[in-house]
């Protein structure tokens, strides 16, 4: 656009650019009202004939690149896709797009001002006077919504401030965390931080500690830390933890007495070597009619959680159902895992 100066009202002079958008800041504070040229500079104290000219053609130019609509002979009125639109920020590449609520075409969001919105964020968008043959294009002006505001990464603690790297590559950008806000987090372990603050002058967020999962390479930190990046509980409830401390890991003759021992049968677990338990095993003889069994064995979870306590698994068996085979079920003792 050019870098044409228009004098405004006596001796004040403006930009072309900066009168185009005082032009669009009138239809967008009145969207319903339709405007001419005249009504126009009147309201921008333009008195100069020449200037009241130039002002509709400006009028014209929006409106070739439909940000107004021409109502009848020279009033426009704002477009219904011009102004403000909401809608939801997505990313195809290194490019990012606004998704409109209203279901109209994507908005080209340039990176610089996108004002640290990111993937699938509510936010609110400015439209700019779109150009012919262009995407319309905007910059976001409000995050309505987050749709992620906690994050998972390594913490990195110097002796005044510390940072999150972050796994997520949805967030680029370190957190920042002040030292009053580690909550007991130290350097190099993997924790959970929610944002705090993200102003659009400011590059990195601001973050709290609000959990630490463990040191970084420990099996337990990194499952549990990838289930809280995709928002998945890796937690179990106290009231769940507590009953399952209640637990008698052993088995009474009276629970051997309602089971198959199976101990004297070749039996090969299917889990893997570095699996946490052993649940699933296979078991091969030979029976006295010369035929072979094959055993399936599956974790008994009924001996161990019973319908009623804090935590427990429904089997539903459905023997009627075209694509499912009739199943029985029996409890068997097992030798060690071969």
């Amino acid at each position: 656009m050019s870098k044409k100066r228009i004098k405004q009202g006596g001796s004040t002079r403006i930009r072309k650019s900066e009168l185009i958008r005082n032009i669009a800041n009138i239809y967008n504070e009145n969207p319903e009202k339709t405007f001419n040229y005249k009504e126009v500079s009147s309201m921008l104290d333009i008195k100069s004939e020449s200037q009241r000219i130039f002002v509709n053609e400006l009028l014209y130019q929006l409106f070739e690149e439909d940000f107004l609509v021409e109502i009848s002979r020279g009033k426009f009125k704002l477009n219904s896709r011009g102004g403000y639109i909401t809608g939801t920020i997505d990313r195809q590449g290194v490019k990012t797009f606004l998704i409109p609520d209203d279901g109209g075409e994507p908005v080209f969001i340039p990176e610089r001002k996108t004002n640290h919105a990111l993937l699938n964020d509510k936010v609110k968008v400015f439209l700019y006077a779109r150009r012919k043959g262009q995407l319309p294009e905007g910059e976001v002006v409000d995050i309505t919504e987050r749709a992620k505001d906690t994050f998972v990464g390594i913490l990195d603690v110097s002796d005044n401030f510390a940072f999150l790297v972050c796994d997520n590559r949805v967030l680029t950008n370190d957190v920042f965390i002040p030292k009053n806000k580690l909550n007991g987090a130290k350097n190099g372990q993997k924790v959970i931080v929610k944002l705090m603050q993200w102003e659009p002058n400011m590059k990195s967020p601001v973050g709290e500690v609000i959990d630490v999962l463990g040191d970084k390479g420990n099996n337990d930190t990194e499952m549990h830390a990838i289930l809280a990046e995709f928002g998945l509980p890796y937690k179990y409830p106290e009231a769940v933890d507590a009953a399952a401390d209640k637990i008698d890991a052993g088995i009474t003759p009276e629970e051997i007495a309602k089971r198959i021992d199976m101990r004297k049968v070749i039996t090969f677990t299917i889990d893997p070597r570095d699996a946490k338990d052993f649940d699933d095993a296979l078991s091969l003889r030979k029976l006295n009619n010369g035929l072979w069994e094959v055993g399936v064995h599956i974790a008994d979870v009924t001996h161990y959680v019973r319908p009623d306590s804090k935590g427990y698994v429904c089997l539903f068996s459905r023997p009627n159902h075209p694509h499912v085979a009739r199943t029985s079920v029996e409890r068997h003792l097992l030798p060690p895992s071969q």
